[in-house]
C-alpha cells in the first residue's frame, strides 16, 4: 500500500420534508417545504458545484419532489395564504394566528440578527398573554412580519439577486408589492430545483439517490414483528402488519420516478431513516439496486448475527449482503459532528476538527486504503438554521479543504460500489439510524394505535376491491394512494415520548385525514376511530430512562432538535398525586450522562422563573448510596455557575446541569436519585416528582447503554 493512496469519503446529504398535502388538495397543512426550498434545497447543489473535483450524493425523496411540483403549479399553504392578505385586511384572528406562528425561526441566527425582525420578535414576546396583544400591532408592523418571516428564509446564496436584496437593504416599512414580490420569487425558485440537480447529475457534478417514496419504514411494512428483533420485549400492535407488496410499490414507484426525471436507473438507496432488515435488503437486491446504506451500529450486530468476529472488520469496509447489493455503514460520530456540533463552532476551527479526524482514520486504515470509505450521512437541510450565515461559511471552507487535500477523495456512493471491493455480510439485522432499533415508530401505545389504523384502512380497501371489482379506478388509485402517503415514517415519528411538541396534534390530524380518505373514496362511512385523537395530548404517567449515552452542550437552550434524544424523561403533568395541581412551575425533567458526566435538564412552562420572580430558586438534590446528598442551588437572576470538580450548569431558556460521576460515586458508577424543587426565597412552592424521586442506574464503562463506536 502506498502512503500516497488518498482516502475515500462518500457524503450523502439526505433531503426530506413530511407529505404535507392534504387529500384531493392543493394545499399543503404546513409551509416547510416552501421555505427550506428558498434556504437549503437549492443553494446545497450549487455550493458544491463551486469546487471542482469534489463529489457528494444528495439523497431525495420522491414525495418531497412531488410538493416541489405542487408549488409551482400553484400549490398553498395556511403561512402563504396569511402571507398574502393585505395586513390592512387582517382580522383580529388573523393577527393572533400570525404572531403565534411566524416567528418559527432558530432565534440566535434567524431573528437576533435581522433588527426588525427582532424588534417585532421582542414587542410580542413583552406583550404575550395580552388578550389585546394583536391591536397592539398596526398594519405596518404586521406586513413587516409577513415579509420578514418569509424573508429569513431565504439563502445568502440568493440574497443577491432581486427583488430579496432590496428588501435586505429596506428591512422595514415594506408595501404589498415588494412582499408579493417575495413570493412570487419563492414560487420561481422553486422551479428551478430540480432542473438543477439533473443539470448537476448529468454534468457528473453530483449524485443522486432516492427513498422509498412517501418514506416508509421498509422492516416494518414487510412485517412489524421485525422490531423484535433488537427489542425483545417491545408491545407491538394487536394485529402484525406484514405487507412486503407495500414495501415494494414503494420502492417501484420510486425507481420509476428517477427515471423519468433523470432517464437512467436509480442506482443505490438510503433507505428511510436508514432502516434496514434481512426482508428489506432482499427485497432491494431483488429488485437491482446496486448499493444502500444504513447506520454502523447496524453493522456490529449483522456481524454477530452473521457469527463473524467482528475484530478485524470495519464500519469504514465496504459490505457485500446477496449478489450484488453493496451495504455501506455510516460514520455517526463524525456525521452527528456536522449536523449537532459544528453550528457552535468558527468554520475553520470545525473544518479542521472535521479533517483531523479523517486523517486519524487514514492513519488507522493505512493497511488498506484500497478498501476503506468513510461514508458521511445525515440532514441536509435542517441543521444549517443553527449555524451563521446559514452554514454557508462552514460549507465553502469545507469543501475546499477536501477539494485541496491530496491525502482525501470525495466519492459519491455509486462510484464507491462500483469500485471499492466488497467484504461478504451473510445476514443483516433490524434496526435504523436511531439507537439501532424502530422504538421512535413502533412499540409506544399511540404509534402501535396508528399501525391498527393503517392496517384497518387497507383491510377495508383489499376487501372492497375484491367485493367490487367493477369500482371507479380513480377512485380505488386515489385510496391506495393515501395508504402509501400513511405509510409514511413522520407520522409515528410524533406519535409516543420521544418528540412531544406543538405540532404533534396536528400530525396526528393530518394521518387520521389520510385514512379518511380511503374510506370516503369507497363511499363508505368514516370508521368513528379516525375521527377521535390518536395522540394524547396531556401527556403519559411514568419515568422513561436513558437509552443511550450522550453529552449536551451546556447553553441553557435546546441547541438543536436531537440534542437530548435517547435521554431518560419525565412529564411533569403526568407524574402527580391524586390531587389536580391548577398551575405548575416545571413541564419537564430530562436526565442522561456519558462516561464522564450525568446531566439534567429542567424545562419551564414558560420560558423560565426569572419572569416569575428574582426570589425564585431552583433546587436539586441528589441521592446516591455511597454519599450525602448533593444540593445545587439555582437563582433565577443568576445564568451560570459552577463547583470546581462537582458540578456546572447554565440558566437561559431551561436549565442545564451536568454533574462529575466522579462526585456522586467514588467508583464513577452506581444508582442515582434525584428531586427538582422550586423555592420562593426558603418556601417551596413546588417539587418534581410530587410522589416519589426519579431513580436510575448509571453502568460501568465497557456495560454502557450501547455499544461504543468503532
Amino acid at each position: 500500500m502506498g502512503h500516497d493512496t488518498p482516502l475515500k469519503v462518500a457524503i450523502l446529504w439526505h433531503m426530506h420534508q413530511p407529505n404535507y398535502r392534504e387529500p384531493d388538495s392543493k394545499r399543503l397543512v404546513l409551509p416547510w417545504v416552501r421555505l427550506h426550498a428558498t434556504k437549503d434545497y437549492l443553494d446545497m447543489p450549487l455550493t458544491v458545484a463551486e469546487f471542482e473535483g469534489v463529489k457528494v450524493t444528495f439523497n431525495l425523496v420522491p414525495s418531497l419532489l412531488d410538493q416541489f411540483q405542487l408549488y409551482v403549479d400553484g400549490g398553498t399553504d395556511r403561512h402563504l395564504e396569511l402571507s398574502i392578505v393585505r395586513a390592512e385586511d387582517l382580522n383580529e384572528d388573523c393577527k393572533r394566528e400570525i404572531l403565534d406562528t411566524f416567528f418559527a425561526a432558530h432565534f440566535p441566527t434567524m431573528i437576533e440578527p435581522h433588527a426588525r425582525y427582532h424588534e417585532l420578535y421582542l414587542k410580542k414576546k413583552k406583550n404575550v398573554g395580552d388578550p389585546i396583544l394583536p391591536a397592539l400591532f398596526a398594519s405596518g408592523e404586521m406586513r413587516d412580519l409577513q415579509v420578514w418571516s418569509n424573508l429569513v428564509w431565504v439563502d445568502p446564496m440568493f440574497r443577491s439577486e432581486e427583488p430579496i436584496k432590496s428588501l435586505f437593504s429596506k428591512g422595514r416599512y415594506f408595501t404589498e408589492a415588494e412582499k408579493l414580490a417575495l413570493l412570487q420569487w419563492q414560487r420561481a425558485l422553486i422551479a428551478r430545483i430540480v432542473p438543477t440537480y439533473r443539470e448537476l447529475f448529468d454534468q457528473g457534478r453530483i449524485d443522486i439517490s432516492f427513498t422509498p417514496y412517501y418514506h416508509p419504514i421498509l422492516p416494518l411494512l414487510c412485517d412489524t414483528d421485525s422490531a423484535l428483533e433488537a427489542v425483545p420485549g417491545i408491545t407491538l400492535p394487536g394485529r402484525g402488519f406484514r405487507h412486503p407488496e407495500d414495501a415494494e410499490r414503494q420502492i417501484v414507484r420510486s425507481m420509476e420516478l428517477f427515471e423519468t426525471f433523470f432517464g437512467r436507473a436509480l442506482s443505490g438507496m438510503w433507505p428511510s431513516e436508514g432502516a434496514i432488515s434481512q426482508e428489506a435488503a432482499d427485497l432491494l437486491a431483488r429488485l437491482g439496486l446496486k448499493w444502500t446504506a444504513t447506520d454502523e451500529d447496524i453493522l456490529y450486530y449483522s456481524l454477530k448475527k452473521s457469527n463473524v468476529e467482528p475484530a478485524g472488520q470495519s464500519p469504514y469496509m465496504v459490505y457485500e449482503y446477496g449478489p450484488g447489493l453493496k451495504i455501506f455503514f455510516r460514520d455517526h460520530t463524525l456525521s452527528d459532528r456536522i449536523g449537532f456540533v459544528y453550528s457552535g463552532w468558527d468554520a475553520d476551527k470545525a473544518v479542521a476538527d472535521f479533517m483531523s479526524q479523517l486523517k486519524k482514520v487514514r492513519t488507522m486504515m493505512a493497511d488498506r486504503l484500497d478498501d476503506t470509505v468513510v461514508t458521511i450521512i445525515l440532514d441536509g437541510e435542517n441543521a444549517w438554521e443553527y449555524f451563521p450565515n446559514d452554514g454557508r461559511d462552514f460549507l465553502t471552507l469545507f469543501y475546499r479543504q477536501l477539494a485541496d487535500d491530496a491525502a482525501i477523495e470525495t466519492v459519491t456512493l455509486t462510484e464507491a460500489a462500483a469500485r471499492v471491493a466488497a467484504t461478504p455480510l451473510p445476514k443483516v439485522f433490524a434496526g435504523s439510524w436511531i439507537n439501532h432499533n424502530f422504538r421512535i415508530w413502533i412499540g409506544h401505545r399511540e404509534d402501535n394505535a396508528a399501525w391498527d389504523a393503517l392496517l384497518r384502512a387497507r383491510e377495508t380497501l383489499a376487501r372492497f376491491v375484491q367485493e367490487h371489482p367493477d369500482y371507479d379506478r380513480e377512485k380505488v388509485a386515489a385510496a391506495w394512494e393515501q395508504i402509501y402517503v400513511a405509510e409514511g415514517s413522520d407520522w409515528c415519528w410524533w406519535y409516543g415520548d420521544e418528540h412531544r411538541g406543538s405540532r404533534n396534534i396536528e400530525f396526528d390530524r393530518i394521518f387520521r385525514r389520510h385514512l379518511a380518505a380511503v374510506y370516503l373514496s369507497l363511499g363508505l362511512e368514516v370508521p368513528s376511530h379516525l375521527l377521535t385523537p390518536i395522540y394524547e395530548s396531556a401527556g403519559l404517567p411514568g419515568i422513561v430512562h436513558p437509552e443511550v449515552l450522550l453529552t449536551p452542550v451546556l447553553d441553557g437552550r435546546l441547541t438543536h432538535y436531537y440534542e437530548w434524544d435517547g435521554a431518560g424523561r419525565v412529564d411533569c403533568n403526568s407524574v402527580g398525586g391524586a390531587m389536580h395541581r391548577a398551575s405548575r412551575y416545571l413541564s419537564k425533567i430530562c436526565f442522561a450522562y456519558d462516561l464522564e458526566r450525568v446531566y439534567i435538564r429542567v424545562d419551564f412552562v414558560d420560558s423560565g422563573v426569572r419572569k416569575r420572580s428574582e426570589r425564585m430558586r431552583l433546587l436539586l438534590t441528589l441521592l446516591t448510596p455511597q454519599a450525602e446528598a448533593m444540593r445545587v442551588y439555582v437563582d433565577a437572576g443568576v445564568t451560570s455557575g459552577r463547583e470546581q470538580g462537582k458540578y456546572q450548569y447554565r440558566l437561559d431558556e431551561i436549565l442545564e446541569l451536568a454533574i462529575e460521576r466522579a462526585a456522586l460515586w467514588p467508583e464513577r458508577h452506581g444508582s442515582i436519585e434525584f428531586t427538582v424543587a422550586i423555592l420562593d426565597g426558603d418556601r417551596t412552592v413546588e417539587v418534581q416528582p410530587e410522589l416519589e424521586p426519579i431513580r436510575f442506574e448509571v453502568f460501568a464503562q465497557n456495560n454502557e447503554l450501547f455499544w461504543p463506536s468503532w
